[in-house]
């Protein structure tokens, strides 16, 4: 048991009084200090002020997938924790691990506000203005790195609008050289004599062919090219190779050219299949020029789904929709090693939530599974109805989660991560967003291999949301 004679050889306390003591051995515990015993954790509320009065700790903290020794406390009256006694939201910045016999006095946090607001109110307020000076600059150091990965979306987000944007440029500009080919096409056409009934003809033998809507098999394509290219060789026309290729590739063969080689007179069969070879050019850059806008606009519709810019933020939420939106806003992290495997279930209703706070948490999860797989492995996104609730499950193929990582993921500022890396929202934040906002529960299932983070909401919200 500790007595006074011993927290008088602590040079913490020196300029205390022997009354001052007895309140702080009164207020206090002794706790012994065992080899390899863990005293507090890392993330664990700090409702407790350590003071070491024999023996030794090492503290550690855990830096992406290990547990880093940060310091030591081996000199009598090295302290630490009591966080709480001025921040209601104080947590323990490292794990304590017993290395040498010794002892400890534990005053909790409470008692310990009390006294020093009782010995040194001044040194309680300048100790109180420290702490909250602390935490904002955390909350801004956490606030830039959420903005970081917001541009880090952001920058993903304006590739993949580029690609597409940039293909209906490039197509944009080749249509026009080929509105001029067809135009030109045209008035050989006219000047080699080609007359409206064989222009007719030729036209229809035109529409029999199709407009290219997907790619052929390369070597097929090539031997397909090198008959037509001989034939329209032989029938001496201009250019056969480059009439050739577009020809292939809406499904003219031999029989076809036989045909329209009748249909045109012997003057005007390279304007009449120039015209047709134009004509097919222009259909394919309109199909890409379609194709490359629409996936514009699907990119837009879904950035503005996932941003919910434009809705109530308590609203009908159709879950699959906010999944769909984060997994389009995910892209660039899913790409290319990562197979993305959809369950959605048949029967899932709307829920009452809030939207752009949902989005926020599946891609805090979705982020998390990536992660996990080092961006290789297969990511399954599943809804489903339970009941009155409504459960969305992601799961990963990485290397799982231990006990002890299950146990903690939901403490404030725990993290596996390493420096710069995340969404910048934890999974206490993701944990309160369901549970606080929706009334819903967050799960964690896991082992090597498969890990599943399941989150249940209910259809219709108990209470309004707190604000």
């Amino acid at each position: 048991m500790l007595e006074l004679s011993d927290l008088r050889t602590v040079p913490l306390f020196d300029g205390l009084s022997d009354d001052q003591l007895a309140q702080l051995l009164a207020a206090g515990a002794e706790v012994a200090i065992a080899p390899g015993e863990v005293m507090w954790l890392e993330g664990d509320r700090a409702d407790h002020w350590w003071v070491v009065v024999d023996g030794t700790l090492d503290l550690s903290r855990h830096v992406g997938r290990e547990d880093v020794v940060v310091g030591r406390m081996d000199v009598p009256g090295r302290w630490a924790g009591g966080f709480r006694a001025w921040d209601e939201h104080g947590v323990y910045l490292a794990t304590a691990r017993g290395v040498t016999p010794g002892r400890l006095l534990r005053v909790p946090a409470e008692r310990l506000h009390e006294l020093a607001n009782d010995w040194f109110p001044f040194a309680a307020h300048l100790v109180a203005g420290l702490y909250g000076t602390a935490r904002s600059i955390e909350a801004t150091a956490r606030q830039r790195s959420g903005l970081v990965t917001l541009g880090t979306l952001a920058a993903g987000l304006a590739h993949e609008i580029n690609n597409p944007a940039a293909a209906a440029a490039r197509s944009a500009a080749e249509l026009e050289r080929a509105c001029d080919g067809l135009l030109e096409a045209l008035r050989q056409m006219a000047s080699n004599g080609v007359s409206t009934a064989q222009f007719a003809r030729v036209d229809a033998l035109r529409r029999e062919l199709q407009t290219p809507t997907t790619l052929p098999d390369p070597l097929e394509a090539a031997d397909r090219e090198d008959e037509l290219g001989e034939w329209l060789d032989h029938a001496g026309v201009p250019r056969p190779w480059e009439l050739a290729a577009s020809l292939v590739s809406a499904g003219a063969d031999l029989d076809w050219l036989a045909r329209a080689a009748a249909a045109s007179p012997d003057e005007g069969l390279a304007a009449s299949l120039g015209w047709v070879a134009r004509t097919i050019d222009v259909s394919s850059l309109l199909a890409e020029v379609r194709e490359s806008t629409r996936r514009v606009s699907e990119l837009v519709a879904g950035i503005k789904s996932y941003s919910q810019m434009d809705r109530a933020s308590h609203q009908q939420v159709d879950l699959r929709e906010g999944l769909e939106s984060t997994l389009l806003v995910m892209g660039p992290r899913l790409r290319p090693g990562v197979t993305v495997v959809r369950d959605w279930g048949s029967d899932v209703p709307l829920v009452d939530g809030m939207p752009g706070e949902l989005n926020q948490v599946w891609t805090n999860l979705v982020d998390n599974a990536v992660d996990a797989m080092d961006g290789v492995g297969t990511l399954t996104v599943t809804t489903r109805r339970d009941g009155d609730s409504v459960v969305v499950e992601i799961g990963d193929t990485g290397a799982g989660m231990s006990p002890e990582v299950q146990q903690r993921a939901f403490e404030a500022f725990y993290t596996t991560k390493d420096v710069g890396r995340g969404t910048g929202l934890g999974l206490d934040i993701a944990h309160r967003i369901v549970v606080e906002r929706h009334g819903g529960s967050v799960e964690i299932e896991s082992r090597p291999g498969d890990t599943r983070l399941r989150v249940r909401l209910p259809i219709r919200a108990a209470t309004a949301p707190s604000r």
